[in-house]
Parts: C-alpha cells; sequence; structure tokens
C-alpha cells in the first residue's frame, strides 16, 4: 500500500503530486488497468515480450 507523509505547511496538490509519482513508480496503476480488461492471449504475449525487451537493456 503507498503511503504518502504530508508535514506541516504542505499543499493538498503537492501531496497528490508526491501520491501520484509513487503510484507509478510501484506500477500499481498500470496493474490496475492490466487487470480491468481482458487481454486476449495474443497481446499477453506480445506485451510480455516488449516488457522481456525493454529489461535486457
Amino acid at each position: 500500500m503507498t503511503k504518502v507523509v504530508v508535514s506541516k505547511g504542505e499543499t493538498l496538490e503537492k501531496a497528490l503530486r508526491i501520491f501520484k509519482k509513487k503510484l507509478d513508480r510501484d506500477g500499481t496503476l498500470k496493474q490496475m488497468k492490466v487487470k480491468n480488461h481482458y487481454e486476449k492471449p495474443s497481446e499477453r504475449k506480445k506485451r510480455k515480450a516488449k516488457n522481456a525487451q525493454f529489461s535486457q537493456w
């Protein structure tokens, strides 16, 4: 679970920006998008091959 500690005097906009960055780094939003819709097996293979190609660099 992603948490953001807001210090005194910090604006809500800044806290939200930090929260969104943490979600992006963790990959939480990507996982939600993948799980929200059906992915055909051929699309899954293409996505995994693309991710494997980038992980080799």
